[in-house]
C-alpha cells in the first residue's frame, strides 16, 4: 500500500519526511528516480530510502510505503497526505531555490505554467489532490505543521495509518537547527514570505489564473492575507 506524501514543491514536504523520520523511524522514497533533496542534505536526515520496487508492485504490496511526490494526483483510491500552502508563498520560494538570475522571470515562468502532467501549475497540482474531496486524501496545512508539528502529524497519520504509533524517544528539530544545515534550503520558514518578495504585477498574474483562484478560495487564502 502507498501513503503519497503529496505538495507542490516548496510547501513543507522536506519536513514533513524529517518528521515522519523522527516521530515514527518511517523512511520515505520518491516517485522521482534521483531524490535531489536527499542528495544535498542527506538522507538521513530525510529519511530517504530506495522504492524496493515498481510503483504498481508498492501499490500492490500489505507493506506500508510512504512515498514523495510533487507531481499531480495519481492513483483514486490511494491514501495520500496533501500538505498545501499559500500557492504565493510556495512559488516564491520555489523561485529562490532554483537560483534563478532572474528571480521575477522564473515566478513568472511558474506562474504561467499550463502542463497537464507532471507538477504543473499550482493551482491545478492543488485540486488534483483536493477534488473530489475523499476521506484517504487528508489535506495538512504548511501554517499548522511548522507551529504544531507533533500534534498535526500525529492527527493525519492516525486516519491514514492508524497502526503507527510514536517513538517514545522522538524528537523533531526545530527551525533554527535545520537552517544551520543548509540555510539556502531552509530559507525563511513561515508563512506571508511573498508579501516582501511578490511585486504587485506578478501578484496580480498569479492572481489572474483560475485555477489559483478556485484553490486559493478553497484553501481560504486571501489576496491580502
Amino acid at each position: 500500500m502507498i501513503i503519497w506524501v503529496a505538495s507542490f514543491p516548496r510547501s513543507g514536504n522536506t519536513f514533513l519526511r524529517i518528521i515522519l523520520k523522527q516521530l515514527y523511524g518511517v523512511r520515505t522514497s520518491t516517485v522521482y528516480d534521483v531524490d535531489g533533496v536527499a542528495a544535498r542534505l542527506g538522507p538521513d536526515l530525510i529519511g530517504f530510502e530506495e522504492r524496493p520496487s515498481s510503483i504498481e508492485e508498492m501499490r500492490a504490496s500489505e507493506k506500508l510505503h510512504f512515498v514523495k511526490t510533487h507531481r499531480q494526483r495519481a492513483g483514486e483510491e490511494d491514501r495520500a497526505i496533501c500538505l498545501v500552502r499559500d500557492g504565493r508563498d510556495s512559488i516564491t520560494s520555489w523561485a529562490h531555490l532554483t537560483g534563478a538570475p532572474d528571480i521575477e522571470a522564473e515566478i513568472r515562468t511558474m506562474i504561467n505554467r499550463r502542463d497537464e502532467v507532471g507538477t504543473g501549475s499550482w493551482g491545478r497540482n492543488v485540486l488534483s489532490w483536493l477534488r473530489p474531496p475523499a476521506p484517504h486524501r487528508v489535506m495538512l496545512r504548511y501554517e499548522e505543521l511548522i507551529r504544531e508539528p507533533r500534534r498535526t502529524v500525529e492527527k493525519v497519520l492516525a486516519t491514514l495509518a492508524p497502526a503507527l504509533r510514536p517513538l517514545p524517544d522522538a524528537r523533531i528539530p526545530t527551525f533554527a537547527e535545520l537552517h544551520q544545515v543548509d540555510g539556502g534550503f531552509f530559507r525563511r520558514g513561515h508563512t506571508g514570505t511573498h508579501s516582501d518578495e511578490l511585486p504587485e504585477e506578478l501578484h496580480q498574474l498569479f492572481w489572474s489564473r483560475p485555477d489559483n483562484v478556485t484553490a486559493m478560495e478553497l484553501l481560504g487564502y486571501t489576496r491580502d492575507a
